[in-house]
């Protein structure tokens, strides 16, 4: 973890997916439960290839739909569409798409700690907020049903906000919309690309959650920052962000 001296931070902006709510445990069982639903399993044996080749195509279009390539609509047709595609399907991409949707709020699987570390957070007095990309109706009941609703005084969803990240536009949104100052703020996401490449560039104080990987910082990523007057923390759990929070 890189620290280049400790600073006093009164807001906290988080990422939703893959940060604190468990996106990749939870999109798998939404979709299982749509797969399962609409009875694909009569023509696709083992759920996994669905879900494999399901993956690939939506990050494709997900990063097109980030950079204004794609509607909403052509994301949520063609990433089933696709999929089915794929398979010599013809099943309805539409329909499925709301059946995964229905189950994906449902699912509740958190990123280890993370009910502590608010907690912590919140109890330090820290003014917690979440930037995500997505779609509103979705993200708004994922923080609802799985409990961490109370802890954020407002959300910034990108459909929203018409900007994604790494748009600098959504971060400046959230900063005035907030009464945040930069210089007193904080990024916490999950993706380098999109979170701290994005918050960097607004001049905004990031830290990358690096699940699962190492805690340091490669050459390349030492360019960006040298060029930046931000500070780039990097962590690998939750609980690290104690250690300068």
């Amino acid at each position: 973890m890189s620290v280049k001296k400790k600073k006093r931070y009164k807001n906290i902006f988080f990422d939703l997916d893959n940060t604190i709510w468990d996106f990749n445990t939870n999109s798998y069982e939404a979709l299982k439960i749509a797969f399962k639903k609409n009875n694909l399993h009569k023509d696709i044996p083992d759920f996994n290839d669905f879900f494999s080749t399901y993956e690939g195509i939506n990050t494709q279009l997900w990063e097109s739909y980030r950079n204004k390539g794609i509607s909403k609509s052509q994301l949520i047709i063609e990433r089933f569409g696709k999929t089915f595609d794929t398979f010599g399907l013809s099943h309805d991409a539409l329909n499925f798409n709301n059946d995964y949707l229905q189950a994906m709020p449902g699912q509740k699987a958190l990123v280890d700690n993370a009910f502590e570390v608010l907690e912590y957070l919140k109890s330090k007095g820290y003014q917690l907020f979440i930037i995500t990309n997505g779609f509103k109706e979705v993200q708004l009941k994922k923080l609802e049903q799985s409990g961490l609703a109370h802890y954020f005084i407002r959300i910034f969803v990108s459909e929203e906000v018409k900007s994604h990240k790494p748009d600098k536009v959504i971060f400046e949104y959230a900063l005035k919309s907030s009464n945040s100052r930069k210089q007193s703020s904080l990024m916490v996401g999950d993706s380098w690309e999109v979170d701290v490449l994005g918050a960097l560039n607004a001049g905004i104080d990031q830290v990358h959650f690096n699940l699962g990987g190492s805690d340091s910082i490669s050459e390349k990523e030492r360019g960006y920052i040298r060029h930046s007057k931000t500070a780039t923390y990097r962590i690998n759990n939750l609980k690290q962000l104690k250690l300068f929070l």
